[in-house]
Formats: C-alpha cells, sequence, structure tokens
C-alpha cells in the first residue's frame, strides 16, 4: 500500500532575476511562464494521479494570501491549511511549523516538500520519483531529490551520490552536499558522472524532521513551536503569531538539517526539472524557432538569433539582435545580454533603493474583491480602472486628502454614499467627496467595471480609514 502522505508547497521567494514580470506583489510563483496557468497551479495540479496524497498544505506571506487563496480555487483544490508567515525565515522555520501542525494530527505524518515555483516536464517521471522517495521516508530517511545535470550549471548546488540504498527502489545514499560551484569545479562534477544538482524537493517523516532540526537548530524549533502555539485562525487561514515567528532564525534546510544528518538519502530524479531561475533558464526551456529564438506574445523578428523576447503590451520588433533577452510589460521595458541574465537583481535592487515602485507592483494591483489598474496620474489627480469580482465588495471606507469619482463601464453596482445605499449602471456615475465614509460592492453575477477618478493633495493607498471589511484587512 502506498504511503499516505501531505504536500507541502512553499510559496515564498520574490523571483526577482525575472523582474520586470515577476514583482514583490506578484513574485514568479504566481505567473503563467511556462504554461497557461501559473507556476503554483502546475506544482498544485501535478500531484493529481498519485496515490494517497492528501490536501495540500500552503505556506505563503501574508501579503499574498488572497492571491494564493484564488489561484487554488481556480483549479479546484481546497488545502488542507493555509499558513501565513509574517515575515519570510527562509524553508527551515517554514517546514518546522508544518511539520508541528501534522504531528499534532497525525503522528505518521509524511511530508512532501516542494517548492512553487520549479518546471518539472516529465510528470509520470515525477510520480515514479515520488512513489520510490516515501516508503523511504516512511522508514525514517530524510529523502531528497537529485536532478540528473544536463550540463555543468553554476547557479545550483550540488548533491554527491553514495552507494545504493539495499532494499530501495532507486535511493542511495548522500555523501555530502555541496554549494555552488565555480564553473571549473561543476565541469569537474559532470565529468565524475556522482554529482546531481539539488532540486530543493524533501520527502520524510513529520517526526524525523522536527527531531533532526532540534539535534541541530533547537532555537527555531523553539520559535516555530511559539509562533503556531499562538498563531490564531483567521477566515479560511491559519495565522502565524507575529512576534514570535519574527524572533525565528532564517535558515535553509540544506543548512540546517540536510548538511549535517547522517539519514539523508537521494532519490535520483530525471523529470525535466528546472527551477525558472532566470529569463535564461525560461529561454533554455522553451520552444524554439529555427534560429533558436523563443517569442511570446507580439513579436516581430529580422535576422535575429537565440533571443529571447517577450512583449505584453505593444508590439515588440527586433532587427539583427543576437543573444538578447528582450522583456517588454506595461510600465518597464529589460534589454539584457543573456549572459548577464544572473544581474537583473542587481537593477531590482537599485530600484528599491531608490524608493521606486516599478519592482513592487505591476500597474494592475491583485485585491482579494477584485483588482485595479492606473490608467492615468498627475499632480493632484490619478485616474483607475476597477474590475470587482460577483458578490465581492470593498471595505467601508473613507480618505482624509482625496475625493472620487465613479463611473460604471459595465456591470452593476450598489454603493454606500454616507448613510444612503444607490444602484449604478452602465454609464451612471457617483461623486464621492473627502471625509465621506462609502462602500463599493458587485451584487451581480458579471465583473463589474468602473473608472475611479482621485483628486486631493495626497493619492497614496495608505490614505484608507477602514471601518467594515469582510477580508479583515
Amino acid at each position: 500500500m502506498a504511503t499516505p502522505f501531505y504536500p507541502l508547497v512553499l510559496c515564498g521567494g520574490s523571483g526577482s532575476r525575472l523582474w520586470p514580470m515577476s514583482r514583490r506583489l506578484l513574485p514568479k510563483q504566481f505567473l503563467p511562464l511556462v504554461s497557461e496557468r501559473t507556476l503554483f497551479q502546475d506544482t498544485l495540479l501535478r500531484l493529481k494521479g498519485i496515490d494517497n496524497v492528501r490536501a495540500p498544505i500552503v505556506v505563503s506571506n501574508d501579503e499574498h494570501r488572497f492571491l494564493v487563496a484564488e489561484q487554488m480555487r481556480e483549479i479546484d483544490i481546497k488545502p488542507e491549511v493555509q499558513i501565513l508567515e509574517p515575515v519570510g525565515r527562509n524553508t527551515a522555520p517554514a517546514v518546522a511549523v508544518v511539520a508541528l501542525y501534522l504531528q499534532s494530527r497525525d503522528p505518521n505524518a509524511c511530508l512532501l516538500v516542494l517548492p512553487s515555483d520549479h518546471l518539472i516536464r516529465n510528470v509520470p517521471a515525477f510520480h515514479s520519483a515520488v512513489a520510490a522517495a516515501l516508503p523511504m521516508a516512511a522508514d525514517g530517511s530524510l529523502v531528497t531529490f537529485g536532478i540528473a545535470p544536463q550540463g555543468p550549471v553554476t547557479g545550483y548546488g550540488y548533491i554527491e551520490r553514495g552507494a545504493p540504498l539495499p532494499g530501495s527502489k532507486g535511493g542511495f545514499g548522500v555523501k555530502r552536499f555541496v554549494e555552488k560551484p565555480d564553473l571549473e569545479t561543476a565541469r569537474a562534477y559532470i565529468s565524475s558522472g556522482g554529482y546531481f544538482w539539488n532540486s530543493g524537493m524533501f520527502a520524510f517523516l513529520a517526526g524525523r524532521f522536527i527531531e533532526e532540526l532540534t539535534s541541530f537548530r533547537p532555537d527555531i524549533v523553539a520559535a516555530a513551536k511559539a509562533a503556531l502555539k499562538a498563531g490564531k485562525h483567521d477566515l479560511d487561514f491559519l495565522r502565524l503569531d507575529s512576534a514570535a515567528f519574527s524572533a525565528c532564525p532564517s535558515d535553509s534546510i540544506d543548512y540546517a538539517v540536510m548538511e549535517r544528518t547522517k539519514g539523508s538519502a537521494m532519490v535520483q530524479a530525471d523529470i525535466g526539472w528546472s527551477d525558472v531561475g532566470s529569463w535564461t533558464a525560461l529561454w533554455e526551456v522553451g520552444e524554439k524557432d529555427a534560429e533558436g529564438n523563443v517569442v511570446q506574445g507580439d513579436v516581430d523578428l529580422r535576422d535575429a538569433k537565440a533571443c529571447y523576447v517577450r512583449a505584453g503590451h505593444r508590439m515588440v520588433a527586433g532587427l539583427g539582435v543576437r543573444d538578447l533577452i528582450i522583456v517588454e510589460t506595461d510600465d518597464a521595458v529589460l534589454v539584457a545580454d543573456k549572459s548577464r541574465a544572473q544581474e537583473v537583481k542587481e537593477v531590482v535592487d537599485r530600484l528599491d533603493r531608490q524608493a521606486r515602485t516599478e519592482h513592487v507592483s505591476h500597474r494592475r494591483v491583485y485585491r482579494p474583491w477584485g483588482y485595479y489598474e492606473s490608467i492615468d496620474a498627475g499632480e493632484r489627480f490619478q485616474v483607475k480602472r476597477i474590475m470587482v469580482k460577483p458578490g465581492e465588495a470593498l471595505s467601508l471606507q473613507m480618505h482624509h486628502h482625496r475625493a472620487e469619482h465613479w463611473v460604471v463601464v459595465s456591470g452593476t453596482a450598489r454603493v454606500t454614499h454616507g448613510e444612503e445605499e444607490r444602484f449604478l449602471s452602465e454609464n451612471e456615475s457617483t461623486y464621492i467627496p473627502i471625509g465621506t465614509k462609502h462602500r463599493l460592492e458587485n451584487p451581480g453575477k458579471m465583473p463589474l467595471f468602473l473608472i475611479e477618478v482621485q483628486s486631493g493633495g495626497y493619492l497614496g493607498e495608505d490614505d484608507i480609514v477602514r471601518f467594515e471589511d469582510r477580508y479583515r484587512r
């Protein structure tokens, strides 16, 4: 009988090397970069067809909670629990919280730890690798998935494979984990045939992981216990205690446990894996034309070779270019040599130091009720396009510094305006003076679209005083 297990999907990570598509409020795991679905959705869907899989446990940061919930709803997956981290503390604390959570409910619980932002092209081979790993995990091993290397890549950590494990189906011991090597060392690893890429995927009993983590990092276990004990359920979320989790040291599973334990094992996984960590990685896995170009969107290339070109909102033309990355979004364009793809993160860091916003959000910003997108802005005014999903509502709120004028483009709006409530249909409008309590709702069965014109001395998103909010923000 197959070993029952709980998939743990980790949704942290900023994906800054995939700017300008990936941003702080919409990082790469929530983007459709390699298929029509997002990387997060593909991670969940590839679990279908594996025996005895339980509902997934998802760990995300608080800022992405409604985005995660909406993307699961779109693919009809209901999690065991969605746990919210108040701050990022790397993978070891996140997995510790989940292991402790499961221990109190199922003492024999087995975890399959999966990053939410990886690409796996051979799903049947992934299923086979999981089927090989779970019995080893049930016997007490801390199992990692080693990826058969496709070349001397310097951006991944490596695992040196040990001897075959008696009685296992494709299991090996682990001699050691090694850090990201330089190119010469990576070539030596590939030539030896005994090294594998570290995928960041693991399988182990919840109790065994806590046992090993307690041996090496008892401070992490103590902080995770405190954060979980003082955590509170909020709507469909389990919110960890902010003070306790913020006090937890930051460390990865690799450093905290896997590089120290004597109980590690490895399953060789030839599964078409990529961590999709840069634009060059997306070019490598993309479908290429006769000249080696990967294109998406409205793109016209002439005499171009080995380029990655992605057009999101406008037509992009390239003439006689070689080995370039060109990514166009609604408010930023990246042009880079493919050999310098890792340096995109430095652009993001510079934007952050300059207090700019192009690395934080796109013009379209998602909210639990729908989204808004900026159309125009100037001195003392701002224009937004707003979409409210059927049955959803913004908070009852007011503003100290701005007035708002709403014009319904399509759908029906129910508007709270002071003490009054009124309905607006297509081409109808209302004006909300400064200091007036108001709320916007969509009572219909179709999305509501409207144009909002803001005017005033301060137009920041933090000029919101909420009186009621169904999302408890």
